[in-house]
């Protein structure tokens, strides 16, 4: 479409496919449709109103065609200048704009109830931006922060802590696309305007600290030895028979458990993937679970706290602190998975499948539908004698 109208109107807005400005005539009050190439292709459509606030030139963002109409567009336009001949900024005239510090509130209430470890996540996301984003970007208007900003804050720590700063920068993403649904900003500072001028220097990947195979007996020997309460050593012996995630164990429940079966069932919302988990018990194991009914009542916890709720999120790695134990509750994992590699002859899909890895071939995966129980019932039979 290559005809520039005297005046915009909703057909031409509606099929115009040339990237440029496209003003609204010369009473259009500034208004004009500015039309750009999108990332992943076809084009982006928003509108701008160029005017001048205290004597300088100024363009305002009014939003996002289709989601702002021409009509709308030009609504706003028309306010805009209206306040602007009360001697008024619009852009602080309109309605209270939110700090990011007040916006990301607004974004923690809509998300975290789609969030699988809700209080956890809740709490990750306050703790990473109130370490790094908000003491620079916190007390300014969700409108006003540019891509220098999130620069400022994401240079300090993107080569030395990568993970933390990638999150950093995802979640203040989020923050920026609610501010654009409601028409705050047209542009997220935190997308990939900044990519380019971001370090690309490759981080170094830092693996969870794991004791060799060889050494897990003798840590699962001070464990059972120490004093610590009898729900958190009983708890890290699950974890290190079942080759379980620590929020898999400590969130475990009863009736997730077939003791006649000898099969621990986690439910789809507690794993990684999102996939139901059938975890083939040990003797060793269910032994662990008899212990394990000598703890105070709970909401049906196999291992509750002190005060009969899931123990805290920390608790597993404080404990192996204590004791000097050098791994972290993840790390007993990749003992395990060490020893399955270099001690058995069991085939990579079945030990793979004991750690409830998803295969990454999806022609593989989908000739595959066997969880290749019994082949691990075996192993994991193998790694309680191993470690027992």
């Amino acid at each position: 479409m290559n005809n520039r109208p005297l005046m915009l109107s909703a057909t031409f807005v509606r099929n115009v496919n040339l990237p440029g400005r496209y003003g609204d005539g010369r009473d259009g009050l500034g208004l004009g449709l500015l039309v750009r190439p999108a990332l992943r292709g076809g084009l982006n459509k928003s509108w701008t109103q160029s005017v001048r606030i205290d004597g300088r030139p100024t363009s305002l963002g009014l939003g996002r065609y289709p989601v702002v109409t021409l009509a709308m567009a030009r609504e706003r336009a028309l306010g805009n200048a209206r306040t602007i001949a009360q001697g008024r900024d619009p852009r602080r005239s309109t309605k209270a704009v939110p700090t990011f510090a007040q916006a990301l509130e607004t974004v923690i209430a809509i998300h975290a109830p789609g969030w699988k470890d809700r209080a956890g996540s809740v709490r990750q996301w306050r703790s990473s931006l109130a370490r790094y984003a908000l003491p620079r970007i916190g007390a300014k208007g969700v409108d006003a922060v540019t891509a220098a900003d999130v620069m400022d804050v994401l240079l300090p720590i993107w080569s030395t802590k990568r993970v933390t700063a990638s999150r950093v920068r995802q979640r203040i993403g989020a923050v920026m696309k609610w501010a654009i649904a409601q028409g705050l900003r047209d542009d997220n500072p935190a997308g990939e305007a900044i990519a380019a001028a971001l370090p690309k220097t490759a981080a170094v990947q830092r693996h969870q600290r794991a004791l060799p195979h060889a050494e897990v007996r003798a840590a699962l020997d001070q464990v059972r030895r120490s004093d610590a309460y009898l729900g958190v050593r009983l708890a890290f012996e699950f974890l290190v028979l079942t080759a379980g995630r620590s929020g898999e164990v400590r969130n475990a429940r009863w009736d997730e458990i077939d003791r006649d079966g000898a099969v621990w069932t986690v439910p789809a919302d507690r794993m990684k993937n999102g996939r139901e988990h059938r975890v083939p018990l040990s003797d060793r194991a269910l032994e662990v679970l008899d212990e394990a009914r000598e703890l105070p009542a709970s909401d049906d916890l196999l291992f509750p706290s002190p005060t009969g709720r899931v123990l805290p999120q920390k608790t597993l790695s404080e404990f192996m602190r204590a004791l000097q134990v050098d791994a972290v509750p993840h790390g007993f994992r990749s003992s395990f998975r060490d020893w399955a590699a270099e001690c058995t002859d069991a085939p990579r899909e079945v030990c793979e499948l004991a750690l409830a890895h998803v295969n990454g071939d999806r022609v593989e995966a989908a000739y595959r539908r066997s969880d290749l129980f019994d082949r691990r019932r075996v192993l994991m039979a193998d790694w309680a004698a191993y470690v027992a």
